[in-house]
């Protein structure tokens, strides 16, 4: 798989046209996989703030599907791959793996943001950019290829999709998931559980998540375009200022 390239004709289309319309040729390529029912993946490239101004399903019930093939299949893989990884190392790994930046940057790389079906309010703001939005997307995509082509390609188009993903995750399992060695670090300190203060601002297409967790003395904040982005950036930098010769 290659990285797509934007092309002017790409995003006449990517925001009105449905899938099989000219200028998919480039997202067809990246994914390896050209669809037979293309309708499967216009669903899967339709954000909710789409179906507020269109009467078009969202592709939030694909997101819940291509979220299990995803898990499945990396944990096949796993432990296919990995026979010496414990089971809680090769938990960290999956979670590292199927992580909403990991999807994000999968997405990134096959170019779906520009053929995002998005409302007015997220186009304003960035919305084909936003990672929680191109995370859902990739899981809703993954699905929509095993719906129409089945099982083993929708997993070999994972495994070609992660395998960067996979490898750093195999080398340093858990590396990125701040959360948990946060609490890890706090259990090893003697420190209470860490707690976590989540608030937003901006509109419902433009929120920003505000995280504020405190261990002990410790106080680590962060923000993000998800709850998720905004925990694991506060929990990173609690865990930095715990670290020997950090400030705690």
């Amino acid at each position: 798989m290659t990285p797509s390239t934007t092309s002017s004709v790409a995003l006449e289309h990517s925001a009105q046209a449905p899938a099989g319309s000219p200028g998919y040729e480039s997202l067809y390529e990246a994914l390896g996989h050209r669809f037979s029912d293309p309708g499967l993946l216009t669903h899967a490239l339709t954000h909710r703030s789409w179906c507020a101004e269109n009467a078009d399903p969202s592709n939030e019930r694909l997101e819940f599907l291509g979220d299990s093939i995803l898990g499945v299949t990396i944990t096949e893989r796993l432990f296919r791959d990995a026979p010496d990884m414990s089971e809680g190392g090769m938990a960290k790994a999956r979670a590292e793996i199927v992580s909403a930046p990991s999807l994000a940057a999968a997405a990134r790389t096959i170019g779906i943001g520009e053929f995002l079906r998005v409302g007015r309010g997220e186009e304003v703001s960035g919305g084909r950019e936003k990672e929680s939005i191109l995370a859902d997307a990739m899981e809703a995509v993954i699905a929509a290829v095993h719906l129409d082509a089945g099982r083993e390609t929708a997993s070999q188009m994972v495994n070609e999709l992660f395998n960067e993903s996979f490898e750093q995750a195999l080398s340093a399992p858990g590396e990125r998931d701040f959360k948990t060695r946060l609490q890890e670090r706090a259990s090893a300190l003697d420190l209470d559980v860490p707690s976590y203060v989540l608030s937003f601002t901006g509109p419902d297409h433009g929120r920003r998540f505000n995280a504020t967790v405190t261990v002990g003395t410790t106080v680590g904040r962060g923000s993000g375009t998800s709850k998720k982005q905004a925990e694991q950036n506060a929990a990173a930098e609690a865990f930095m200022a715990l670290e020997p010769g950090g400030q705690e």
